[in-house]
């Protein structure tokens, strides 16, 4: 019979949820990319900001909890960044602006600051 220490079990916790964080990044970017491609009025692009805005809400939900254990700097900052893309994603959706790179380029350095 295995025994796992609980810190052994928490962190393969904290790897999984790395990893499903990062999975759910890589689908905005995907989603993102295409929209970028077919353009800001196509369906896609709908689609593409919506799921992004939920995955930042949510994010920034967690990272405001007490009980996340980053940095407290660190949380801020991603707070921070967060309500920048959600905000940059009202823009494209209000057809004001059609930055899907910035949002890209961001998205893609927090997930790679996942490893």
């Amino acid at each position: 019979m295995y025994q796992f220490s609980y810190a052994d079990v928490q962190e393969d916790d904290v790897t999984e949820s790395k990893d499903r964080e990062r999975q759910v990044l890589d689908r905005s970017i995907d989603m993102l990319r295409n929209a970028m491609r077919l353009g800001g009025d196509s369906q896609e692009a709908i689609e593409a900001i919506y799921y992004t805005n939920r995955v930042w809400v949510r994010l920034i939900e967690d990272l405001g909890s007490e009980e996340n254990q980053l940095d407290e700097e660190l949380r801020a900052n991603l707070i921070s960044i967060g309500i920048w893309i959600i905000k940059e994603s009202e823009r494209i959706r209000h057809r004001e602006s059609n930055n899907f790179q910035g949002i890209i380029d961001i998205t893609t350095m927090i997930r790679d600051g996942l490893k």
